[in-house]
């Protein structure tokens, strides 16, 4: 089949003094934020592009859709359709969700204690089938204190509009205006005359904090606070002693924080403590006094606890420790639960208030697990919570666990319809060098009969950005691979805080390299160590994971067979100098500041991958995106793949797989994201010739 192309329409660019062509920038369009709500905006040159890739994806994956529809029906088989989640008791009903075989979406029903009588109060299959629409995402879904009134938010094209909606639970009629261009997220007062939302401007950031008086449907809400910095994001919560509302505005790496009775008539927000660049800090109320989780003069974090916040005086409740993150506090009348992090593994602690004495709580005799705790109830009067873990071997398992006697009883176990022996499966967590020296955790995941020999393939998954922690959890779609022969690594590099605030440090900004650093040094360690060999390994990674395949792959492209880089942020100096765009300026103590900084533009110019694209041979790559994703533009991964098309030297697989009605997350749905899982796996068996 004919290779699609993408017409050259030469552009030169400069900035600091430096010039460079950018032949596919034309397809980049000022009205972009309008083309990801309506798509019929789109260029139809573009579009004819987009859709001649997509056709020729399907071509080469052609002789895949058997063992893509295997596939589909295997990772399906693994999943317990009709599923109910554990119930958390409000104070009148007891509330939880549930599955169906035929369903795609969770279905929210309720009772009232101590009756039998059950209540379906939303089908989001219902919901979809009545607004006919193809693509489906459900931001919010809260039910008032008086549980009288559901609030719920849609997007219905993947762009992250979300539109808020009340509906009168036992009429099924809505009671309120609809609230369009929100973030999603919705909050009830207290006394339910009103909800708290926030207001995404023009450039798709939440900078306003309004409150809706629930009834209305002409007059305009009321503005209770405004973020006036282009950088900060905000955000509004109850407090876990539900006597205050928290707004909370932040960017990745600086916070700060207001507060309001939820007694005040007309809400005047107060502020915490002004905010101090790289500062991060969140202060939560219970029993009379404030909790700050912050990390001033605790580089990974600490908890600090004053009587007041109009006279604050803060002593220390929780220590900082040196590359051990202290993660936040669950508050009940007598315990208070906590998690920290180090080396990539998560730990909980309680203490009981009365003694003071804390203590771990442990969950298995495993050395490699993710444990978990939540609440049962609303009324915070209990000993009882939810214990859960799950490992890489080992489906999730949640416990009622009573902290007074701990008592522990299985409540719930993930089940895995179509068999799982955790015994089959081999957990290991290894430490290797990177090319400073620096110590990497990697979890490495393997069926008990594949051979250490060099001969297996193994998929290589990584991320690295946003201090955001690779979890060692269990997921059933990896088994897919798993049970093929092809190994399944993980690599806790930096960029994440697997190992503290030090670990996400020295993967941003100037010191970006280490995470491209870390990923490539851990392909080399798994070839050295014969868990696979040159040329044998798939690189995985999504998002700001596709920032760091596209950049390993210029750098290293003789290590891997393949790449599969999913909605890739691979374009990142054209984004990181165009400040309209949603995420850049919220992104600048990430990434830097291309345009006003010269030192961070050299450096994104000599990692960026469209920017490094080089004749070369290059391995199989899939590139998957989606039309309405305002976080990562379709339009990079689109560049990118046109400029590689034009650059690399070989025959290898170069596809590109546009969604054209979907998001950052891709196709909405239980049944959608298996299949999008089904065809990553299709192709890396496919080059692995395991079809």
């Amino acid at each position: 089949m004919k290779i699609p192309y993408l017409k050259k329409k030469p552009e030169l660019k400069s900035c600091h003094d430096v010039t460079w062509e950018d032949n596919y920038s034309w397809i980049h369009q000022k009205n972009i934020l309008e083309v990801l709500r309506d798509k019929n905006k789109l260029l139809p040159e573009v579009k004819d592009y987009l859709e001649e890739e997509n056709k020729y994806t399907d071509h080469h994956l052609e002789n895949t859709k058997p063992i893509q529809k295997k596939l589909f029906d295997e990772i399906k088989g693994r999943i317990k359709l009709d599923d109910e989640s554990l119930p958390y008791k409000d104070h009148t009903y007891e509330y939880w969700t549930k599955t169906t075989k035929t369903g795609n979406y969770s279905i929210k029903l309720r009772k009232k204690i101590n009756s039998g009588k059950i209540e379906e109060i939303w089908n989001g299959d219902k919901e979809k089938k009545n607004l006919s629409v193809e693509y489906f995402g459900v931001g919010d879904l809260e039910v008032s204190n008086n549980d009288k009134y559901l609030g719920y938010s849609l997007d219905t094209k993947g762009s992250e509009y979300y539109t808020i909606y009340i509906r009168d639970i036992e009429s099924n009629e809505i009671i309120s205006k609809k609230i369009p261009e929100t973030s999603g997220g919705i909050t009830f007062s207290l006394d339910d005359k009103f909800i708290f939302y926030s207001k995404l401007d023009g450039n798709h950031r939440a900078r306003r904090i309004y409150r809706h008086e629930i009834g209305n449907f002409k007059d305009q809400d009321q503005l209770i606070f405004e973020e006036k910095t282009e950088a900060f994001t905000v955000g509004i919560g109850l407090s876990s002693d539900e006597k205050y509302y928290f707004i909370n505005t932040s960017d990745h790496n600086t916070s700060e924080q207001y507060y309001f009775s939820v007694e005040e008539k007309s809400p005047k927000p107060k502020l915490i403590m002004k905010r101090d660049k790289g500062i991060l800090y969140s202060v939560s109320s219970w029993n009379g006094k404030f909790y700050n989780h912050t990390n001033k003069d605790a580089e990974d974090f600490k908890i600090d606890i004053s009587d007041s916040l109009e006279n604050q005086k803060w002593k220390t409740f929780i220590s900082a420790k040196d590359e051990v993150l202290i993660g936040g506090l669950t508050f009940l009348n007598n315990w208070i639960i906590r998690s920290e992090t180090s080396n990539a593994l998560d730990k909980l602690f309680v203490r009981n208030i009365s003694t003071g004495i804390e203590e771990e709580l442990l969950f298995s005799d495993e050395n490699i697990y993710v444990p978990g705790v939540s609440l049962v109830q609303r009324d915070r009067n209990t000993n009882d919570v939810y214990l859960g873990y799950s490992s890489p071997k080992t489906p999730s398992r949640v416990y009622l666990y009573n902290l007074q006697t701990k008592v522990k009883k299985l409540v719930k176990e993930q089940e895995i319809p179509s068999g799982h022996n955790p015994n089959d499966y081999i957990v290991e967590r290894l430490e290797y060098k990177s090319h400073d020296g620096r110590l990497v955790p990697l979890t490495i995941t393997r069926h008990k009969n594949t051979k250490i020999d060099g001969s297996a393939n193994l998929l290589l998954y990584g991320y690295g950005s946003y201090g955001s922690s690779m979890s060692p959890n269990f997921s059933s779609t990896r088994l897919s691979l798993i049970n093929r022969d092809i190994i399944w690594a993980t690599a806790h590099i930096r960029g994440g805080m697997e190992k503290g605030m030090k670990w996400w440090k020295e993967g941003k900004l100037t010191n970006k390299k280490n995470t491209f650093e870390d990923y490539i040094y851990a392909a080399k360690y798994l070839i050295d160590e014969k868990y696979s060999s040159k040329g044998k390994i798939i690189g995985m990674g999504g998002s700001a994971g596709g920032l760091l395949m596209g950049a390993a792959v210029n750098q290293a492209p003789e290590l891997f067979l393949g790449i599969i880089m999913a909605v890739p942020f691979v374009d990142s100096l054209t984004t990181n100098l165009d400040h309209s765009l949603p995420l850049t300026i919220g992104e600048f103590d990430e990434f830097g500041n291309a345009k006003d900084n010269k030192e961070h533009f050299d450096y994104i110019f000599s990692y960026a991958p469209y920017n490094n694209i080089k004749k070369m041979d290059y391995p199989h790559i899939l590139i998957t995106t989606s039309l309405s994703d305002n976080r990562v533009l379709f339009d990079e991964p689109a560049k990118f793949t046109a400029k590689l098309r034009e650059y690399k030297t070989d025959n290898n697989l170069l596809l590109l797989k546009t969604e054209m009605n979907a998001g950052h997350g891709g196709k909405s749905g239980r049944d959608g994201a298996i299949e999008e899982i089904a065809i990553d796996y299709a192709f890396a068996l496919k080059i692995s010739k395991k079809i």
